[in-house]
């Protein structure tokens, strides 16, 4: 899997907003700087994250952004999904909409399985646990084995 920078900067956001509070909306800038993102950047990927429900914003000189649900109720999955689209794709589409024919005809269900591991850490992650650093035990176990750290 590919994780697009759009994609980390918008889990790092909504990860770092975790810890507003209603009263007190987080500005733009400061989400940027905490988290390394560029500004513009940012701000587009806050207006599609507002758009799909995940922060709200408040306008003015005491506005800015915070989570519009509870951190424990946003799971990465939402967030990738506010900013990218589907968590997996092929060739632009999603894998119950493709056909492969002869000996590729297996494939499809190859595409499905990915997302379905695929979703299930990432529909299991909320933002809470990354930023309270408690993740669930089922994904810590994932990271356990050293064939986990090796790239290939």
């Amino acid at each position: 899997m590919h994780v697009t920078a759009k994609a980390d900067y918008a889990v790092r956001a909504v990860i770092e907003l975790a810890s507003s509070s209603q009263e007190s909306p987080r500005k733009v800038d400061d989400v940027a700087q905490a988290q390394g993102i560029p500004v513009s950047f940012l701000e587009n990927i806050l207006t599609q994250l507002r758009s799909s429900g995940v922060v709200r914003s408040q306008r003015g000189p005491e506005g800015g952004y915070w989570l519009a649900r509870p951190a424990e109720e946003v799971s990465l999955a939402q967030v990738i999904r506010a900013v990218e689209g589907p968590l997996v794709g092929v060739r632009g589409q999603r894998p119950e909409e493709l056909e492969y024919s002869g000996s590729a005809e297996s494939l499809q269900k190859v595409w499905i399985a990915l997302r379905s591991s695929l979703r299930k850490v990432l529909e299991e992650v909320s933002v809470a646990d990354v930023a309270s650093g408690k993740l669930p035990k089922d994904v810590l176990a994932l990271t356990r084995p050293e064939e986990a750290w090796q790239a290939r």
